[in-house]
C-alpha cells in the first residue's frame, strides 16, 4: 500500500470532488465479485468512489484497508459511508503501443495524393 504525501492527497481529493460512487458494498461486504470490480475500475480510472451500506464507522475503515491492502492502492479520504482510493495506472506495454497494421499493407492514399502524381 503505498503511501501518499500531503501534497498528493490533496490534489487526489480536489479531482475526486466531483466524481461519482462505481461501486457499492452491500451488507455481504467485501466479496470476490466485489472485489474484482474495484480493481477493473482502478485499472481503467486510477480513481474511485465507493460506497459502503455498512453502518458502523470501524468497520468502514478496515474495510478500507483490507480493500487497500489486497488492490496496492492508496487510501485517499473517507468521508461518511464514501470510500475515495487511488492506485495509478499501470504502464502500457511498449508491443501494444501504437496502432495495429498489417505487414505487408500500405498506408492509405487520400485523394489529394494521386492528383499529384
Amino acid at each position: 500500500m503505498p503511501l501518499l504525501t500531503p501534497p498528493e492527497r490533496r490534489a487526489l481529493k480536489a479531482r475526486a470532488h466531483s466524481l461519482r460512487p462505481v461501486v457499492m458494498i452491500g451488507n455481504a461486504g467485501l466479496t470476490p465479485a466485489v472485489e474484482k470490480e474495484i480493481d477493473a475500475n482502478l485499472r481503467s480510472h486510477e480513481l474511485i468512489k465507493i460506497r459502503v451500506l455498512e453502518g458502523s464507522r470501524q468497520r468502514r475503515t478496515a474495510l478500507m484497508d483490507e480493500i487497500c491492502r489486497a488492490l496496492d492502492a492508496s487510501p485517499v479520504q473517507s468521508i461518511g459511508k464514501i470510500l475515495v482510493i487511488f492506485r495509478p495506472k499501470p504502464e502500457p506495454d511498449e508491443k501494444k503501443a501504437g496502432p495495429r497494421r498489417k505487414a505487408g499493407k500500405l498506408p492509405r492514399r487520400t485523394k489529394r495524393s494521386y492528383q499529384n502524381d
